[in-house]
């Protein structure tokens, strides 16, 4: 078990780092790269604890470039579908659920190397569909990330106000799945030891990466970043289909 908590330390520290320099990814990176080794139940539990220690201190700084209209309906809509996906993550069983994970985690990532933009800002009812979306999928897998990602950073608004509302909903929609997740009884020893001895892997990662920001090409390492984690949902997904075979 020692092997495991280093290498959950280690796929922590890259994810703060990559969350310290992009500000997105991280729930993607640690969720995809554990599923290795640890089960979804005990991960998904874990992920949220640090997600909300990641993005708190944040809120302050972003308040005023949040963009409120989208916001509410999203979260609302989110809160609503957070349960359903802690339901499936609850009664599914491991390898199926990996699947599953590895199949979403191929699909997201394709989709935001893609580029894909909006030419106008959503509807109410697209933005709505967009919270459903983004609260099934954080409940069931703990990333949410991607159809939030895309919403935000593929319309016309500012890239700023784009940003600073990605964080409001991922802290939004992990607060919604804290208390999903006790009430569906999933925080037990193990997700509380794992979040416990990696929290320091998430400071020390998001603090090297704020100090990367403006040396490296941004764009360029998120592609980088999009091409690694779809590889590693590729052979996720292949080593739970022959453990279903």
């Amino acid at each position: 078990m020692t092997a495991i908590y280093i290498y959950a330390f280690l796929c922590v520290l890259f994810a703060g780092i990559v969350r310290g320099f992009s500000g997105f990814a991280f729930a993607f990176i640690v969720v995809i790269s554990l599923s290795f080794v640890l089960p979804p139940a005990t991960i998904v539990p874990a992920v949220f604890l640090l997600e909300v220690a990641a993005g708190l201190h944040l809120l302050p700084s972003i308040w005023k470039s949040i963009h409120w209209q989208s916001i509410r309906i999203m979260a609302a809509f989110a809160i609503l579908f957070t349960p359903l996906g802690v339901y499936v993550l609850t009664n599914v069983p491991e390898e199926p659920m990996k699947l599953a994970l590895a199949v979403f985690g191929v699909i997201a990532a394709a989709v935001l190397l893609s580029g894909y933009q909006l030419k106008r800002m959503p509807t109410s009812a697209e933005t709505a569909a967009t919270g459903a979306a983004a609260g099934l999928l954080n409940g069931a897998f703990g990333i949410g990330g991607p159809p939030i990602i895309v919403f935000f950073l593929g319309s016309p608004l500012a890239l700023e106000a784009g940003r600073a509302s990605i964080v409001a909903a991922f802290i939004v929609m992990d607060i919604a799945a804290l208390g999903a997740l006790f009430a569906f009884d999933l925080y037990n020893s193990e997700s509380l030891v794992l979040s416990g001895l990696t929290l320091p892997a998430l400071i020390i990662g998001v603090y090297i990466g704020t100090r990367m920001v403006g040396r490296l090409s941004e764009s360029t390492a998120r592609r980088a970043i999009l091409v690694i984690l779809l590889a590693m949902s590729l052979a996720t997904g292949a080593k739970s289909l022959m453990a279903l075979i």
